[in-house]
């Protein structure tokens, strides 16, 4: 048996049916069938024993989705950049338009074991296996457990929001000030926190700003839903953004630039980080170079 994912119950939930509450708690589980037939073959857990889905759900409990058949998956070949790798864990820089696991054969997790090595501890995974996720556009570190005891700890480390990230995007609009979003998504809590990094002109936004993102917590879409929701759609976001807010070819302008995190095996805090992509700097420089040159053929001042 291989431990895929592992969720601490948090504070405030109260006698929720497992069928219910499984698809938060295991977000890589695709749908409420996914949920139903992973019930069925007996690979959720709760403090250890199998669970049924009719067991309620409350604060302190463990659970835990398995795998029984321990199969290594066929391997996707997609060269991965390393950014850190050890015999516990690796952090790798996802690619864009690729999910991070799933039933699709093209997944980062199918791809892992193309780019790192085997672990040698006793309790190696069969396969290196991803502790958190990446939307399908969104580039970044991404954190990789290669032993059991080293999933666990990491994915505990999640639930109790000890492990930092933090991402780079392009906004429309001038932000100016460092700012707070406490919004619910989906009817759970959700925070997250902007800082400005630098401003330009644009034609066609009047502004673009580049911004570090903070999220406290870890909802599907989240920082997309919380810049959108404040006037400043994330640049390519063709779910949450406007029409116009999308730049043909050039993809969503968010990735996860660094993380923070305590090592499963000494405990001590490493920071990892990475440059934005290049299309950032060049996606600013581009939009104020029109501004400037539309703006001095009419004859207008630039400020």
């Amino acid at each position: 048996m291989i431990i895929k994912e592992t969720h601490l119950v948090p504070e405030g939930i109260h006698d929720v049916r497992l069928s219910d509450y499984a698809r938060a708690a295991f977000p890589s589980i695709p749908s409420r069938k996914g949920v139903a037939k992973a019930l069925k073959r007996g690979e959720l857990r709760m403090n250890g024993a199998t669970a049924q889905s009719g067991d309620w759900v409350n604060a302190g409990q463990v659970l835990e989705w398995v795998d029984l058949q321990q199969r290594p998956p066929k391997e996707y070949r997609l060269p991965l950049e390393v950014i850190f790798e050890d015999e516990y864990l690796a952090v790798i820089n996802k690619p864009p338009g690729i999910e991070v696991s799933g039933n699709k054969f093209k997944t980062v997790e199918n791809a892992l074991s193309g780019s790192l090595s085997p672990s040698p501890l006793p309790d190696a995974l069969g396969w290196p296996r991803p502790v958190h996720r990446l939307d399908y556009s969104t580039s970044g570190l991404l954190l990789i457990a290669k032993t059991a005891s080293a999933q666990v700890f990491l994915g505990r480390q999640f639930e109790a929001q000890n492990i930092h990230k933090r991402y780079c995007a392009v906004v429309a609009g001038s932000i100016v000030l460092e700012g707070k979003i406490d919004e619910p998504i989906g009817g759970l809590s959700a925070q997250s926190t902007y800082s400005p990094v630098k401003t330009v002109s644009s034609l066609q936004n009047g502004f673009l700003s580049q911004v570090d993102l903070f999220p406290t917590t870890g909802r599907t879409h989240q920082l997309r839903i919380h810049m959108a929701g404040i006037g400043h759609p994330i640049v390519g976001d063709q779910k949450y953004g406007p029409a116009g807010n999308v730049l043909k070819g050039k993809g969503l302008f968010l990735a996860a630039v660094e993380l923070r995190f305590p090592h499963p095996a000494n405990q001590q805090e490493m920071t990892l980080a990475i440059e934005a992509p290049p299309k950032f700097d060049s996606l600013l420089r581009r939009e104020q170079s029109r501004w400037e040159k539309f703006n001095s053929s009419l004859g207008r001042p630039e400020d």
